[in-house]
């Protein structure tokens, strides 16, 4: 799949399936599939969320090194592929999610991916971990972020080594 065509693409470790996951429904294996990076963590599933070229291209680069990274340029995007994933049994471990976007921002987003894990009976600490990277610092879009069930908030320029501690912290890194 490509961007280009509007679908997600993945950018990970060989571009391959997780055919290894083993997920019942309203189950996460969080990095849990068993497979191992080359620098000994287990593989995570991520989504990046991002309208900016720039960004994303940080992002990837970074998370490429923990697992599969695949990209979604607008909110639209997003819930379209993270449903596909759910369908698939094989779940995302992480959304880096922008606020700002074209077609759809990422609050709406997030708001319609947490009613898909509701309405498939995942379970509160078994979702999708979301942080909100953006630009936009004020309190109403932290307060939003923390509405919205968001599990933490990064604002750009964004900082890979607090990405890391919340990357840890979640879990995702063993």
């Amino acid at each position: 799949m490509n961007v280009m065509a509007g679908e997600v693409y993945s950018a990970g470790q060989g571009q391959r399936c997780r055919q290894d996951r083993d997920c019942l429904p309203g189950a996460r294996a969080h990095a849990s599939s068993g497979a191992r990076t080359p620098n000994g963590h287990f593989e995570m599933k991520a989504l990046i969320v991002e309208d900016s070229f720039t960004t994303r291209l940080i992002l990837q680069t970074f998370l490429a090194k923990y697992g599969d990274c695949h990209v979604a340029v607008n909110g639209k995007e997003a819930v379209e592929a993270f449903r596909l994933a759910l369908e698939a049994n094989q779940p995302y471990d992480l959304i880096c999610m922008d606020v700002v976007m074209p077609e759809m921002d990422g609050h709406e987003a997030v708001k319609m991916i947490r009613a898909l894990e509701k309405s498939r009976g995942v379970l509160p600490d078994a979702r999708v971990k979301i942080i909100m990277t953006t630009g936009l610092s004020d309190r109403l879009n932290v307060i939003m972020s923390a509405r919205e069930q968001c599990d933490a908030y990064l604002v750009k320029p964004l900082d890979t080594s607090r990405l890391l501690i919340y990357l840890e912290s979640f879990g995702l890194l063993k």
